[in-house]
């Protein structure tokens, strides 16, 4: 019987990641006519932040320059906050409908002020409660040009990224196809901070930062959200290949290589072959390297890209399927860190290893019960055709450990369910010999507000992996044992040898789609590209 000719892969077309333009003014906002100046054009809405009551206290507090405001308008806008109902909790908004003619105020309707004031509950005022505020900010203000905030010298490095952060990624929507257009107003073209934040040049790298992190959410999200009758192993490596090329690099250079099957069969990785053998689309192996020209030191980062998981043989749940375009979701981030590290000109060595394949059925499905040579030359027996994620980062572990030579090894992946189950919809799953490198990456997780929780690495556990027909079984032989994410990251650790390495299993945040703060409803979150930035910022000081 003739094989059917191989499809030729859809247009490599992805949305492009426009981001809202946000400039620092050092003023008090205050009325043209006594001197003062907005950026052109006048905007469209003016913020003030608000807090909650203080202990002992019913009265919302003020924050940044909300009494300049209230002078410009000649209003109480603590009032007009209680009028609203509003909290002061981080994310909370109320819009003050104003009358056309205000006392001490004669040029209305809005020559030369905003014409609509938005106040803004930031909570506590920490850098996550900030977050959230940006957040309200934008989704308050979407459909309008230019918004002014009113922020005075409240904020701190810290809190002007968390803001930033926020207001950029409220921007981020689905992307589309069909006809009809997308629900909703488009965000805001413009956020005008008016307020202190360190130097004008200290604010700018703050705003590079927070760009740079903003970005590599969106590309995680766009790539996660593309639906796998476009996404193939192929599809995305061409788009890879694209992004690295247009990407901008800062004092280095970024470079990609897109290794096929024939590459793959030579180089011994049975694993990855085995995971994409079932698929009409063959699987690739991606690999992409940020080499800035001073090098504080060398990282591999390693993210599982199965481009849609239907289980294989061992077939999942039609609703366990339906999310599964997003089992990518690993290799998005590490792709977006990495091309974050080179938009910031991080003097850190990056090298970002994918393994990209499809988990399909067909004539030449892996089985349960085959036994798999990897790329270090160990035997897997398989047991459940749904591990698959595992099959794929041990060929890809195991190549970067023996081909890099870097200082740490960092692997991203949806790869258990028990992990989602054991720690829920905010946390990542971290496993970690290495106690130095699980703090940095925890710290690197709050800062980001991509939090992650550290997992044992239970000894007593990795009997359950012995095999009677193989160097080791990649799920447990013994059906006493439970705690699946561990048995996983146990597998994973074999293929690390004796490098420094993490195992992030974020398949619960991957797919929070509750909408909840900075994540988007029914969409990819984005989870883990602004924590591994954030890491990959910290080792470069």
């Amino acid at each position: 019987m003739p094989s059917l000719p191989e499809s030729a892969p859809p247009e490599v077309v992805l949305p492009e990641i426009v981001l809202p333009e946000i400039v620092i003014l050092d003023e008090r906002p205050t009325h043209p006519r006594d001197g003062g100046r907005w950026a052109d054009p006048v905007p469209d809405a003016l913020a003030v932040p608000v807090a909650p009551p203080v202990p002992g206290e019913e009265d919302l507090q003020p924050r940044g320059g909300a009494a300049d405001v209230a002078a410009l308008y000649g209003i109480d806008l603590l009032a007009e906050a209680e009028r609203a109902e509003l909290s002061g909790r981080a994310g909370s908004t109320a819009l003050v409908r104003l009358p056309r003619v205000l006392p001490g105020v004669v040029d209305l309707p809005w020559k030369g002020l905003p014409g609509t004031i938005v106040l803004v509950g930031v909570g506590s005022g920490s850098a996550d409660d900030v977050r959230r505020a940006g957040l309200a900010l934008g989704r308050a203000t979407a459909g309008l040009g230019t918004v002014a905030l009113s922020a005075g010298e409240d904020l701190t490095s810290a809190t002007l990224r968390a803001l930033a952060e926020g207001f950029l990624l409220s921007a981020f929507r689905m992307p589309r196809t069909g006809r009809t257009p997308a629900p909703g107003r488009p965000a805001a073209d413009r956020l005008v901070l008016l307020g202190r934040a360190g130097t004008t040049a200290e604010a700018g790298a703050v705003l590079a930062r927070a760009r740079a992190g903003a970005r590599a959410t969106w590309l995680t999200r766009l790539l996660a959200a593309t639906p796998s009758s476009t996404k193939n192993p192929v599809w995305l490596a061409e788009v890879i290949g694209g992004l690295v090329r247009d990407a901008p690099a800062d004092g280095g250079t970024l470079t990609a290589q897109v290794h096929d099957e024939t590459w793959l069969r030579r180089q011994g990785m049975e694993a990855l072959l085995a995971v994409g053998g079932g698929s009409r689309t063959p699987p690739r192996l991606v690999v992409v390297t940020w080499a800035p020209r001073r090098a504080g030191g060398h990282v591999a980062l390693v993210g599982k890209g199965i481009t849609f998981d239907t289980g294989g043989i061992s077939l999942k749940p039609r609703e366990a399927m339906v999310p599964m375009k997003t089992d990518m979701a690993g290799a998005a981030a590490v792709l977006a860190a990495t091309l974050g590290a080179a938009e910031l000109g991080l003097p850190v060595r990056v090298t970002a290893v994918l393994p990209l394949a499809e988990n399909a059925m067909g004539g030449r499905s892996y089985r349960p019960g085959d036994v798999v040579r990897t790329f270090d030359g160990t035997t897997v027996e398989v047991s459940n055709t749904d591990a698959e994620g595992r099959m794929v980062l041990a060929d890809a572990l195991g190549w970067a450990v023996a081909t890099r030579g870097a200082d740490a090894v960092v692997d991203l992946a949806t790869l258990t369910g028990a992990a989602a189950r054991g720690l829920g919809l905010g946390h990542a799953a971290l496993f970690s010999g290495a106690d130095d490198l699980a703090a940095e990456l925890l710290a690197a997780g709050e800062a980001a507000g991509e939090r992650a929780w550290r997992m044992p690495l239970v000894e007593d556990y990795r009997a359950a992996l012995d095999s009677a027909v193989a160097d080791v079984a990649h799920t447990a032989t013994d059906p006493h044992v439970g705690g699946g994410s561990v048995v996983a990251a146990l597998f994973l650790q074999r293929f690390a040898g004796d490098a420094r390495w993490a195992h992030l299993d974020i398949a619960g945040p991957a797919r929070n789609g509750k909408g909840a703060h900075e994540l988007p409803k029914d969409a990819p979150t984005g989870h883990g590209a602004r924590l591994l930035l954030r890491w990959l910022e910290e080792l470069a000081g």
